[in-house]
């Protein structure tokens, strides 16, 4: 099953709550904490993390976009994150780290930029839960989708079904009805969407559509994904 996770980032930030709720049947809610040093841009903390867990019942998919996720990574997981996302330009100590969020019963994800590839960190993915392969540079959403990142993302495909792993691939960035398909046939199984979602009339109506876009052209593909 393809999983939809709707990006607040594209959200109304003054009714952070009810835009939670006016997408409940995603699979996850994608939150992106930026800190004008690693991107820039600067978003959200711990704080508001905390404040959004209590108001959804939708888990909480985080995208740290910080420098030093090593020290910040843990007070998302204690402020209500499931899945917690570090970037591989960023980490000091990424298997170190991904193991700490396991630990603290988060499920762990590593993210990659455009520019950096996949081939270095085969041997780190049987550490994660998930691995976000960004097709936009971080830091801003609305941005045009890179389509120079699908043999990324299907050359990631390949590694995780060569080492038997049960690992998500997410993709982030300018993720819409024409872009998604393109994304499953490659190997995505996790999608973020954040204006295709919340720039709809119906923002549930939208997850339900590229969720199915999603399914259909995975069938399509072969390679299937289960969660």
């Amino acid at each position: 099953m393809a999983l939809i996770n709707p990006s607040i980032l594209s959200a109304d930030f003054a009714r952070l709550a009810e835009e939670a709720k006016a997408v409940e049947g995603a699979d996850w809610l994608h939150v992106d904490v930026m800190d004008n040093h690693f991107v820039p841009n600067l978003t959200l903390g711990a704080p508001v993390v905390e404040a959004l867990s209590k108001a959804t019942d939708t888990p909480l998919d985080l995208h740290l976009m910080i420098e030093d996720p090593d020290r910040w990574a843990p007070q998302y997981i204690e402020a209500g994150a499931g899945s917690v996302t570090f970037h591989a330009e960023a980490a000091a100590a990424p298997v170190r780290l991904a193991r700490e969020i396991r630990a603290k019963g988060a499920r762990a994800s590593m993210a990659l930029k455009p520019a950096t590839p996949i081939e270095p960190y085969e041997g780190l993915l049987p550490e994660l839960d998930m691995l976000l392969i960004m097709t936009v540079e971080p830091g801003f959403g609305g941005q045009a989708f890179l389509d120079i990142m699908l043999p990324k993302i299907r050359r990631t495909r390949e590694l995780i079904s060569k080492h038997g792993l049960e690992l998500w691939l997410q993709v982030d960035g300018g993720v819409s009805a024409s872009t998604i398909e393109r994304c499953a046939e490659a190997g995505a199984d996790v999608f973020v969407a954040g204006s295709a979602v919340y720039g709809a009339d119906d923002p549930a109506k939208a997850v339900r559509e590229l969720r199915a876009q999603a399914e259909s052209a995975t069938a399509a593909a072969g390679w299937g994904c289960a969660h």
